[in-house]
């Protein structure tokens, strides 16, 4: 990791840790690291945090935490990696972090190619598939964590949503004596999280009574898409949890569902597409990826209408 600055008026005055804290957003961690293992200068020569500057005053910081290039690992495309961070396509039926029972076999195990960790920047779903960004440092991560990331998502759900666009705005907390199972809820219970998702029909299937649909979040719940779009009356083709076929929360409104449960062999949710700034370049960074073939080959009256609805 590095940085070169040049200290404004604004910030003249201040010391290079207060520089480096509030203007630069470091954490205290990674400031202790730059002092003790890095390189930090001012004008080319080596000061101390406690160094008060002044406008003009060019300033440079390196420690040396990069984790190297990712793995090349099967099944997990890379889309764009630098010393910073990587946008991957997680598959489906993988965990991102690793837990018990998973500790060899997650996202981040494959990736790594040394000893340091890495921090994934937002969190899918097991059973989710799609786009994720990997930060390579907790600085990063930390960057990455307090800006705004334009998440969509395209899944494919029973029934047809009538309007056909509008707004999810409700609470969602965790059922009673689970640990998994969410549910909507009203906004005066003490366990409640504001939720809200955004949703557009990309494509309906009248025949098999199925929809594509195109969810963006402005929060981001457990299961928010999932227990959204149930609670809405459509729950996700796929959905061990929330689906017609679940045991948690069966129904018997959709005939077909046992039928293409079974098509599609897993959860039709995809995150489709990302944007963000590139935390250290300033950047713009849009990604997209396609429809996976589980989902996409439901229907072809879904995949016509596909087309750049995404973005």
């Amino acid at each position: 990791m590095q940085f070169n600055h040049v200290v404004t008026s604004n910030e003249d005055g201040r010391t290079l840790r207060a520089l480096m804290s509030h203007e630069l957003n470091m954490s205290s961690t990674m400031i202790k690291r730059i002092k003790l293992y890095g390189t930090l200068e001012v004008n080319g020569k080596h000061e101390t945090v406690k160094y008060i500057l002044r406008e003009g005053d060019s300033v440079y910081a390196c420690y040396d935490d990069d984790t190297g290039k990712l793995n090349e690992a099967a099944g997990i495309p890379i889309l764009y990696e630098d010393d910073y961070l990587a946008v991957v396509v997680k598959p489906s039926g993988m965990v991102t972090h690793p837990v018990h029972g998973h500790l060899t076999d997650s996202l981040l195990t494959a990736l790594n190619s040394s000893d340091k960790p890495l921090h994934p920047v937002m969190r899918l779903d097991r059973e989710t598939s799609g786009l994720l960004v990997v930060a390579k440092t907790g600085h990063v991560h930390k960057l990455m964590s307090e800006q705004k990331i334009t998440k969509r998502y395209l899944a494919a759900v029973y029934g047809i949503y009538d309007p056909s666009e509008g707004t999810i705005d409700l609470p969602i907390r965790r059922r009673a004596d689970t640990i998994m199972i969410r549910d909507v809820c009203s906004i005066d219970d003490p366990g409640a999280h504001r939720s809200v998702t955004h949703y557009r029909t990309v494509a309906e299937d009248p025949d098999l009574n199925i929809s594509l649909v195109r969810f963006e979040l402005e929060t981001g719940r457990c299961h928010q898409i999932r227990v959204h779009s149930t609670h809405m009356g459509h729950p996700l083709i796929g959905d061990g949890l929330y689906g017609p076929c679940s045991e948690d929360n069966p129904s018997d409104l959709y005939p077909l569902a046992p039928t293409l449960d079974k098509e599609c062999g897993r959860l039709a949710l995809h995150a489709a597409y990302l944007s963000f700034d590139h935390p250290i370049t300033g950047d713009p960074m849009n990604f997209t990826s396609e429809l996976p073939s589980e989902i996409a080959e439901l229907s072809p009256k879904l995949l016509d209408h596909l087309g750049s609805q995404i973005s």
